[in-house]
């Protein structure tokens, strides 16, 4: 059986990976904070589990990571997709915003890392997909810090691909461009019109742009690749 933890699932982008992972063969657990009804609901459609934590905290992650083991038996892919924004000048955020995205976005990805790894370690195999942006490969203006954050993720990306790959386990990155989920319900269409615009491709990404990419580098096709960050963007940043 193959197996898959999809953080931050019950919804956008998550949700995507969750259903192309589950339509290529694997048993996904959805995890989510909040959307709990959602996240059972896709968990069911998709004849997974759901679980809930908060990625800020430690605690609740190995909690998590301990529910999810003795559910399935072991775990093969974990795709650190769960994230939060914050949009402002750097000197307007103030200091608890800021831990709390550095919290979820950052430390939430290291401790789901650190949690399911010794079973991989044990398997001799593992696939870790980390979900960055391609804001992180090149920074952008009112969001310094959700930018900073996602280069964390890719400098995390390659630094434990490079620790865990004699032990079998691939680690990589996708940096998406800018996709149509709900967290671009704060622009009005003209601007949404323009992003599509400057997109060379001429439109904006859709989730399953971004799960197509993250299955392919689960899959065996990519069995020669770790320490990589896929730009999934349009041509947005080339």
């Amino acid at each position: 059986m193959k197996t898959a933890l999809v953080t931050g699932a019950s919804g956008g982008i998550g949700r995507a990976i969750a259903e192309k992972l589950a339509s290529q063969g694997y048993t996904v657990a959805v995890h989510c904070n909040r959307g709990i009804d959602r996240a059972q609901a896709l968990a069911k459609a998709l004849s997974g589990i759901a679980v809930q934590a908060d990625l800020a905290d430690a605690s609740q992650i190995k909690a998590m990571a301990q529910t999810v083991t003795d559910a399935f038996g072991h775990v093969d892919v974990l795709v650190n997709n769960a994230g939060i924004s914050v949009t402002g000048l750097l000197t307007d955020i103030d200091a608890a915003a800021r831990r709390e995205l550095f919290g979820v976005n950052v430390l939430g990805a290291i401790e789901c890392a650190r949690a399911l790894l010794p079973g991989m370690i044990r398997r001799q195999a593992g696939c870790i997909v980390n979900i960055s942006s391609m804001w992180g490969q090149v920074g952008a203006s009112c969001e310094v810090d959700y930018s900073a954050a996602k280069a964390a993720l890719i400098g995390f990306t390659k630094a434990l691909a490079q620790e865990t790959a004699p032990s079998g386990i691939r680690v990589n990155c996708v940096a998406p461009g800018v996709i149509r989920t709900p967290m671009l319900d704060c622009y009005d269409a003209q601007t949404l019109d323009d992003l599509a615009a400057e997109t060379p491709l001429g439109r904006l990404g859709t989730p399953e742009d971004i799960a197509g990419a993250v299955a392919f580098l689960c899959s065996e096709d990519a069995a020669f690749i770790t320490g990589q960050v896929l730009g999934v963007n349009g041509g947005f940043v080339i």
